[in-house]
This record gives C-alpha cells, sequence and structure tokens, in this order.
C-alpha cells in the first residue's frame, strides 16, 4: 500500500485491538502512521476475552430493571455483575449515570447505536482480515445461548426480541437442536437460541498482533513507551510525553482504552469512563471438544474454544485500574462450566484479569475533537472492544481523510453526558 505524503502522519496512542485497527485502516488509507504502547500489540486487555465478534447482540449493560440486581452487585460475590465496597464512594457518580441509562427509552436509544455499529462490524473485518492476511484467525460458527428449562429461556425472550427488533437472525433451538450443535453440552440445557452470523477469533491476541505485523510490514512504525503525558501546543498536542523522552505528533488517535480517561481530560474533554474489570480462565490442554462458543443464558458466562484450549470469560466488577486482581472471581468459572459441560476436566487453568473500557450507556466515544483539530477520539467500547475494532478503524480513518464517516457519529460524541 502506498503512503500519501500530501496526508501527513498520525500517531495512535493504544495498541489494543482498537488502536491496532486504527492504525491498519490509516495506513491503509495513505496517511504515514506510528502506533505506540507501554506494552506490545494485544498484550493487555484485548489478549483476554472471550473472543467473540458479536455482530448481532445491541445489549446495553444498563437495561431495565437493573436496579433490582444492585443488591446482588453488591453483596453476591460471586455474581455476573459486582461492585467491590472499597471503591463504591468513588463509583458512585458513574453508578448515578448507569443507572439513568436502564431507563426503557434511553436503553432503547443506546440499542440503536451499538447496532449502527455492529451492523457494519462483519464487513469491516471482512476488509482488514484479508489485508493482514489473517482469515485463518477467525471461525463462522454463530453464538449459541443455552438454558436449562422453558422458564428460563422465556426470561431471555425481551433480549432475544430486542436482537429480532434490530434485524438480527436468532434460531429458537430444541434439546435436539441444541444437542446436534454441541454434544459436549449437559443434558439439562434443554432450550437455546442460535445468533447464526457472530463469529469469533481463535485467539484475540494473536489476531491482534497479526493485524499489527500487517502493518509494520508495510512502513508503519510501532513504539513501545510508557506515555505519561501529553504536550500541547497552540493547536493541540504536539507530543507524546513518555519515561523515557517524547515523541512527536502531528495528530494523534486517542484509542487507549480504559487508560484513555487521564489523557481525554488533558485533550479537553471530561468523560465517565471506568475500568469494567473482566475475568478469565484459560484450560490450555482440556480435550474436551466444543464446535463453537456457546454462552450460558442464565449465569452470564461463555465458554469458547481456542486455538489454546477452552477460555471460560464473563465476570465483569467495577472496581478502580489500581485495584489488585480478585482471582477468586476467575475461579468461581470452572464450577459454573463443569456443571454445564461435565466431561471438562478443568486440569492447568490460567487465569487472567483485564480493563474493558466502561462508559455508562455502553457507546463508545468516536469523533473529531471540537478543541483540536488534529485529534480523534476512539475509545470507550466497553465489551466490545473486539467486535467493534474494525469498523471504528475504518471510521477513524474516514475522519482522518476529511470524508464523510460511513456510520453517522452523534450517538458518539463526548458530550453527550
Amino acid at each position: 500500500m502506498a503512503i500519501d505524503t500530501q496526508k501527513g502522519s498520525i500517531t495512535v496512542l493504544g495498541a489494543g485491538i482498537v488502536g491496532t485497527s486504527c492504525a491498519l485502516a490509516l495506513q491503509r488509507d495513505g496517511f504515514r502512521v506510528t502506533l505506540v504502547d507501554r506494552d506490545t500489540p494485544g498484550a493487555g486487555t484485548s489478549s483476554g476475552n472471550a473472543g467473540m465478534i458479536q455482530t448481532g447482540t445491541p445489549r446495553p449493560l444498563a437495561m431495565p430493571g437493573l436496579l433490582k440486581a444492585v443488591p446482588g452487585m453488591l453483596f453476591d460475590p460471586d455474581g455476573a455483575l459486582v461492585i467491590r465496597w472499597k471503591h463504591l464512594p468513588r463509583l458512585i457518580p458513574w453508578l448515578v449515570r448507569f443507572a439513568r441509562e436502564a431507563s426503557a427509552a434511553r436503553s432503547a436509544a443506546n440499542s440503536t447505536a451499538i447496532m449502527a455499529l455492529l451492523d457494519r462490524a462483519g464487513d469491516a473485518y471482512r476488509e482488514l482480515l484479508s489485508a493482514a492476511g489473517a482469515d485463518d484467525m477467525v471461525r463462522y460458527k454463530g453464538m449459541l445461548y443455552v438454558y436449562r428449562g422453558a422458564e428460563a429461556a422465556r426470561a431471555a425472550t425481551p433480549e432475544m426480541d430486542l436482537f429480532r427488533r434490530h434485524g438480527v437472525r436468532v434460531e429458537t433451538l430444541d434439546a435436539d437442536e441444541i444437542r446436534q450443535m454441541e454434544p459436549a453440552l449437559d443434558r439439562a440445557y434443554t432450550h437455546g437460541y442460535y445468533l447464526p452470523d457472530c463469529f469469533y477469533t481463535v485467539d484475540p491476541k494473536a489476531l491482534t498482533e497479526r493485524f499489527a505485523t500487517a502493518f509494520e510490514k508495510a512502513g508503519g512504525a510501532f513504539v513501545r513507551a510508557d506515555v505519561r503525558d501529553i504536550e500541547m501546543g497552540a493547536n493541540g498536542p504536539t507530543a507524546l510525553v513518555a519515561a523515557d523522552g517524547r515523541i512527536p505528533v502531528e495528530r494523534l488517535v486517542l484509542a487507549a482504552g480504559a487508560f484513555s480517561g487521564k489523557f481525554a481530560r488533558r485533550l479537553g474533554i471530561a468523560v465517565p469512563l471506568e475500568s469494567a474489570r473482566g475475568y478469565h480462565l484459560m484450560l490450555p490442554t482440556e480435550t474436551l471438544r466444543l464446535n463453537g462458543p456457546v454462552i450460558d443464558g442464565e449465569r452470564h458466562f461463555a465458554a469458547t474454544p481456542m486455538a489454546g484450549g477452552i477460555r471460560l470469560a464473563g465476570m465483569v466488577e467495577l472496581a478502580s485500574l489500581d485495584a489488585p486482581p480478585n482471582y477468586r472471581r476467575a475461579d468461581s468459572l470452572l464450577p459454573l462450566a463443569q456443571a454445564m459441560l461435565p466431561d471438562l476436566a478443568g486440569r492447568d487453568a490460567i487465569r487472567w484479569m483485564g480493563h474493558r473500557p466502561a462508559l455508562p450507556d455502553s457507546r463508545p466515544v468516536i469523533e473529531r475533537s471540537r478543541r483540536h483539530a488534529n485529534t480523534i477520539f476512539a475509545f470507550g467500547h466497553g465489551q466490545l472492544g473486539l467486535t467493534m475494532a474494525a469498523i471504528t478503524g475504518l471510521v477513524v480513518a474516514d475522519l482522518a481523510a476529511g470524508r464523510p464517516p460511513r456510520v453517522d457519529l452523534a450517538p458518539y460524541r463526548s458530550d453527550r453526558f
């Protein structure tokens, strides 16, 4: 791909899957791009997600009925979403905003905004996968939600109806159809929903690395640096201030995930960004066979077959960026998974915790800065960072090139709060 010297250079801060997708898309558009992170591409939160590219799940975290669930968040240490007591006072402003987003009207608007990105996520991924020669990193197996009994499946009807209203294909399965798809499941699972248009990656860290490798082979620069601050000039950012020196910038894309908050404030915006800490267990020696991702719809966790074994994921915890991991959250996944998959051995489990960048309305911030024409924001994707990465990258390239973005960006403005 040819670099257009008239377009100039852009620096992307953050080498997770979102930032790396932005770098690759900008490079394909002709920009000279530098990607900067304190770690190697994909080594942070992007390495630990469940691997699912959820093109058909426009469900915000805040939904009607949220307030009834608050006691469980505070008092059930093994719940799917918990709040660490110690951090509650600091989290209260975020939680108040989060509760407001649970109204019927706001959650519906948030679903629509999420779906506008998901509608284009699949095609965007296919474009970047092809560009990076990484088509072998994904499997088109859909997503399977399973339930123990008719009552549990009926409780999920509003969620599935929400998906269908947004044009998502949802197939209803009986016990025999579930068994045909996933013979390893416990026979107590009698009802299911299948979303055939979703897909997944067999290794999210390796996928990010493949994008980064393609980017570097085409002339892109990766700089490993612990960025502490942004140096500002009269017209916007002029350099990243790292632990070991300055990195001059001509234009900047902020895509640092959950760590974007302090940099966003430096760039003149204040957004309610928190870490929705996610946990997983990786089972590297597991021999049980799964054909695709399976989600227990009642207990809200997933089992995904990956190149390195089976990954169990799904726990969310609100605490802080600095709080130590509570690996009890990760450990609690194993008995849940063994109840779902009776032949799961569960040996040699490897624990992991990462920071999902959560905004109260589950929408990312994607826009050109209103203060600094040389700055673009691309962060806050929450639990859909992997899913939205490729379309975010293409939209950022549109903004940088001065084209009308392929997605209406009004719902993702930073001043909506």
